[in-house]
């Protein structure tokens, strides 16, 4: 079908996509290389060819001056049923043309929030946030939670969180 319509799988990610994936949108690099938006996640340039951050792992991305800048979350650990997030360093791609990329990559992000509550802890606040991933039932809470913040608190209210959250499913 893809060939009739002219789309396709771009040859840097033949043999990487799930079954079901899609590429949605394309943006070329200045330098070489591209980042591929697909119905799971966007594809970023890696030391052995193209890796994928999954929607719900993008924490932040924005788009300036010719520049997506991608702050990618990375799993730390659990707290009862919730993911603990950690922030890594923000990665900028200098995009030759920009097409739709942008619009996709903030619609897909924010497509893939269900709810998100600031909370308050000590020695500063956390970020709570229920999310949908691709390809996947249901949603995950996940926990980002401030530099310097009571980590024993954050996983003590995470897990209670995840417990009232997961009650209330089944009630």
């Amino acid at each position: 079908m893809r060939r009739l319509f002219g789309g396709g799988v771009p040859p840097e990610l033949e043999g990487a996509l799930e079954r079901d994936e899609h590429v949605v949108a394309t943006a070329g690099l200045r330098g070489g290389g591209s980042l591929f938006a697909t119905s799971y996640g966007l594809w970023v340039p890696g030391r052995d060819g193209p890796r994928r951050v999954g929607w719900h792992l993008v924490s932040k991305v924005t788009w300036g001056n010719g520049q997506l800048e991608l702050v990618e979350a990375q799993e730390t650990g659990t707290a009862g049923e919730a993911v603990l997030l950690t922030d890594l360093r923000p990665a900028r791609y200098a995009l030759e043309r920009p097409n739709k990329l942008p619009d996709v990559v903030h619609a897909r992000v924010n497509g893939s929030i269900r709810s998100r509550h600031r909370q308050e802890l000590p020695g500063g606040g956390a970020w709570f946030v229920q999310r949908r991933i691709p390809g996947r039932d249901g949603v995950v809470l996940q926990v980002r939670a401030d530099a310097g913040v009571d980590e024993q608190a954050v996983r003590r209210v995470a897990a209670e969180v995840a417990t009232k959250i997961r009650q209330a499913l089944d009630e």
